[in-house]
Order: structure tokens, then C-alpha cells, then sequence
């Protein structure tokens, strides 16, 4: 058993539910994927049977997955933003890099954040763990792939076969019950599949080159996607099928192959879990919960997982949701808003257009013809409804996979219905809910004259060379870099410990929600 730190690889996608092979009889309609790569990093490892993404959309999805916290609590729900977290956030890499760990990620960094530049070794496409000056020192390194994003199935068929070379070819995709069965989803739901069968090529290459340096006997592996398909239903709204996701972590000799886990865990617990694996301290600010010791055995975790759906674009609503085992109970704060509110990017992808088109077939032929609607069915049609929905919605998930019937206010339901109301509510209490505030109110506070505060230049100590560098903005970061101001390209340290320069330097201050703090520059020591 490898007894040096692991490495950590992050592998993720977007916009895609647990429609992976290995979540056959675990998720409805798993079982049309061709999935071969992520079916045997499973076998080869854990499968959570049932997690959950914080939001139903990739910045604030993405956001409490970086930092651990839930992004209601934090500032970072609404999409789009640039929000201030309170102080003691920071993003998952910095505690990595601060341990000694060579950090990496792909462009991709949508989370709701400017980003530090001290948090990272290498940003962006060509971001590989190779990069890395030492072969010794481990890594934390991700990947993340827009083979899947909702944009891709709505491609001209051109541009899709050219985009889709290693995919499995769907000859018939099922229509779930809550999409209309027309050609439109019918070739919605194809494509869908096909993206999903050429991420798993992708995902194959990358473990691929980890065998090939020798380094996969002690990297923990994990895949994950962030939030739910992108068509109606899934991706936008506060729902099972907006917040159901895959995730599989493989870690040999800790983690038996094949290990199944089916109690609710959240995409946010993959911050502390991480720094827990790795032997580093877990800070008591993170809202999730460490759901794998250093010894790959599972902790116990509370039995509830909070979501929550916010602004999305122009669409301002809020709906706040829990699920534990069995149920789902989702409150929207604003029920007289229609669940599928104008947003201008996805009212013009097809099967958003399609939806409303057919909603809009039925209402003439019920005020024109005066005959009742009959082409959608209710569930259909309570997606796209212009106006009012139920306040209160709940779900018995076992046994009604899809949530077509909501058992909210029905009196054999009515504990279940008291006792996640209450757990929703003790969570939401601990943790605070900034979702319930204008978000003017909340800009107003991050930015009181109408621009982000700047960050104060870190105090400098240099003592005979020696050079000992403090943040006195509550928060702050601090990095330094012997690259100059006029180089095309800085990489910047990050601060942790007095040291020695051995050339002149440029130290700098971050705060997340700030503009960083000009540079201090600070000679070289005499010889």
C-alpha cells in the first residue's frame, strides 16, 4: 500500500444525470448509455448510489464544490455573479498548494469567483499533471470537459458528427414521461446519449496516460458531473432530475472494487472529503461533510442533502429542496411564477422551443376551439405552466422516479411532510440563507460604492533577507513571483512561510469579491 501523500484527480462534465451503465436499475433509462471506461473505473471503486449538486446550474454548483460551502450561505447562488464570500472561504486548491501539492486545472473555472492567481501551478487547455518540475511531488489536478454541455446536443448534424467521432451511435432513444414524445426529443435524447458515450472516451484517455506514467496505484480518482441534463426539467429547476448526479471515486488498495454507497451525499462534500483522504485538516467553516476517511472507508454523514435554485439569467425565483433516502420536499418561495420563466440562452435552444410551442398549440385549442387540452399530459404541461405552481411539492423518489406524483398536503403524507419542512428549515437556520435578500441589498454590502474593494498590499518584514509577508485584508491571500510586471506571463507562489528570495520579487494580495492589490515589489537580498 502506497504509504507517500496520494495524488487527486478531478475528472467532470457538465449537464449530464446518472446515465452511466454502472447506474443501471439505479436510475431510470442508465441503461441506454455506452459507457465502458466510467462503468469500470466503478468496478474498480465506489459508486454513490444517490448525490445531489448544491444548485441545478454550473456556477453555483461548481461554487460549493471548490470551497465545500453552500452557496446561499455564501453569496454565490444566483447565475450569473461576482459575489464576496465571507472571510474564511477559500478555494479547495490553495489549502492543496499550501500542503505542498502541485495544483492544475483545465480552463474551466466557473465558480461564481475571480480566482486567485496564486491557486494554481498551470491554467488552462494544456494543464496536464506532466507539467509538473518534480515527478515526486503529488498533484491535484482537474479535468473538466464540455463534451457534454446542453449546447452541444442543439449542434447542426454536421457539426455534432464531427464533435461525436468516438461515440456509440443511438439508433432509439426512450422519451422519459416528462418530454413530450416528438422528433425534437427524441433527437434530443439521442444526442444526449452520444455526448455522454464520447465523454467516456475522453475520460478513457486521460485514466489511460495516468496507467501509462505509473501513477494510478496512488491517485484517488473521482468523477462527477455538476447539476442535471440541460432540457427542461433537469437543468434550472429545483427538481430530482436538475440535482441528481453521478459520482465515482476509485482509490486501490483503500477502496474495495465494486463498493456501493446508497445514502444521500452532496457534490459539496467533495471539499472536505478531499483534504480528509489526503490526511489535511478539514476547516470548520465548510458546510459538507467528509464522506471518505484516509483509510477509504466511508464516515457516516447527517441523513439530509439541502439544494437550492435561484436567479437563473433574468429568471429571478427561489425554491429551496432536501432529500434524504426515500423523499424529496421542495419549497418555492414564489409560486405564482412560472417554473419555465423567459431566459434568453435557453428559450432558444429547440427542445425549450418545442415545449412552448406545444403549450401554445394547446391553449388554442382550448380557447380557440374550446375543447380540452390534449396535447401534452399534466406532467408535461406543468413544467412550462405560465403561471402558479404548487408551493410545496414532494416526492417519493423510490417509487416514483420520475416525480409525477406530488404527495404534498395529502394527510397519509403528512409527517414525512412535516419532518423534512423542519429539517429544511433547521439547516437553513444554521447555515443562513442569502437567497431570501434582494440581491441589490447583497451588491450594495459587497460593493458600497458601486465597485469591488481593493485588496490592501500585504505588509512586508524583511529582516537580513528573510522576508515575512502579512495580509491585513481580513481574507487575503498572498502570492509572489520573480516574474516582472512587463512579462507577457506571471506565475505567481503562493505565500505560506518567511523565506529567503534568491533574485528581486512581486508579492501581491488577493480577497475573493476583491480587485487584488497592486504589487510590492522587494529587492534581492545583498550577497
Amino acid at each position: 500500500m502506497p504509504t507517500s501523500r496520494p495524488n487527486i484527480l478531478w475528472i467532470s462534465t457538465h449537464d449530464i444525470n446518472p446515465h452511466l451503465g454502472c447506474y443501471t436499475g439505479i436510475w431510470p433509462g442508465a441503461e441506454q448509455a455506452s459507457t465502458p471506461r466510467l462503468d469500470a473505473l466503478a468496478a474498480d471503486g465506489l459508486l454513490f448510489e444517490q448525490a445531489f449538486a448544491a444548485a441545478p446550474v454550473c456556477g453555483p454548483s461548481r461554487s460549493a464544490i471548490i470551497t465545500g460551502c453552500f452557496p446561499p450561505a455564501i453569496g454565490t447562488m444566483h447565475m450569473r455573479t461576482r459575489a464576496t464570500p465571507p472571510p474564511e472561504v477559500r478555494l479547495l486548491p490553495e489549502y492543496f498548494r499550501a500542503a505542498g501539492y502541485w495544483t492544475g486545472n483545465t480552463a474551466f473555472t466557473d465558480f461564481q469567483v475571480d480566482v486567485p492567481e496564486p491557486m494554481y501551478d498551470e491554467l488552462g487547455d494544456h494543464t496536464h499533471w506532466r507539467l509538473r518540475d518534480d515527478p515526486e511531488q503529488p498533484f491535484f489536478m482537474a479535468f473538466h470537459s464540455l463534451i457534454t454541455h446542453e449546447s452541444q446536443i442543439y449542434l447542426s448534424d454536421e457539426e455534432f458528427a464531427a464533435r461525436t467521432p468516438d461515440a456509440q451511435r443511438v439508433q432509439k432513444a426512450d422519451v422519459p414521461p416528462y418530454h413530450p414524445d416528438t422528433e425534437v426529443y427524441r433527437t434530443s435524447w439521442r444526442r444526449y446519449l452520444e455526448l455522454i458515450s464520447q465523454m467516456d472516451h475522453w475520460v478513457g484517455t486521460i485514466l489511460d496516460q495516468l496507467e501509462e506514467d505509473g501513477l494510478a496505484d496512488n491517485t484517488i480518482v473521482v468523477f462527477w458531473s455538476d447539476h442535471g441534463l440541460g432540457m427542461p426539467r433537469g437543468k434550472r429547476w429545483a427538481t430530482e432530475l436538475g440535482f441528481r448526479e453521478p459520482l465515482i471515486v476509485r482509490w486501490p488498495e483503500r477502496i474495495a472494487p465494486g463498493s456501493t454507497y446508497a445514502e444521500p451525499v452532496a457534490l459539496m462534500d467533495l471539499a472536505p472529503t478531499m483534504l480528509a483522504m489526503c490526511g489535511l485538516d478539514v476547516p470548520g467553516h465548510m458546510h459538507g461533510e467528509v464522506i471518505l476517511g484516509p483509510d477509504g472507508r466511508v464516515q457516516g454523514r447527517s441523513e439530509y442533502v439541502v439544494s437550492a435554485r435561484d436567479r437563473m439569467g433574468e429568471a429571478e425565483d427561489t425554491s429551496r429542496s432536501i432529500r434524504d433516502r426515500r423523499f424529496r420536499y421542495t419549497r418555492h418561495l414564489h409560486p405564482d411564477r412560472s417554473p419555465m420563466g423567459h431566459t434568453e440562452y435557453p428559450d432558444n435552444l429547440w427542445t425549450w422551443k418545442e415545449l412552448r410551442r406545444l403549450f401554445a398549440q394547446e391553449a388554442q385549442q382550448q380557447l380557440a376551439f374550446g375543447e380540452p387540452p390534449s396535447i401534452l399530459t399534466d406532467l408535461q404541461r406543468s413544467i412550462v405552466a405560465a403561471s402558479k405552481r404548487a408551493p410545496e411539492e414532494l416526492y417519493d423518489v423510490r417509487n416514483d422516479p420520475h416525480e409525477e406524483h406530488n404527495l404534498a398536503g395529502l394527510p397519509g403524507y403528512a409527517d414525512v411532510q412535516e419532518r423534512l419542512d423542519s429539517a429544511l428549515d433547521t439547516w437553513l437556520a444554521e447555515v443562513g440563507d442569502l437567497g431570501t435578500r434582494p440581491e441589490r441589498d447583497l451588491l450594495a454590502r459587497w460593493r458600497p460604492d458601486g465597485r469591488r474593494p481593493r485588496a490592501a498590499e500585504p505588509e512586508v518584514d524583511n529582516r537580513d533577507g528573510l522576508v515575512a509577508l502579512t495580509g491585513t485584508t481580513d481574507g487575503s491571500t498572498i502570492g509572489w513571483t520573480t516574474d516582472p510586471p512587463t512579462a507577457d506571463r506571471r506565475r505567481w507562489q503562493l505565500y505560506t512561510a518567511p523565506f529567503t528570495p534568491s533574485a528581486p520579487i512581486w508579492v501581491k494580495t488577493w480577497r475573493l469579491g476583491h480587485e487584488p492589490s497592486a504589487d510590492v515589489p522587494i529587492a534581492a537580498p545583498a550577497r
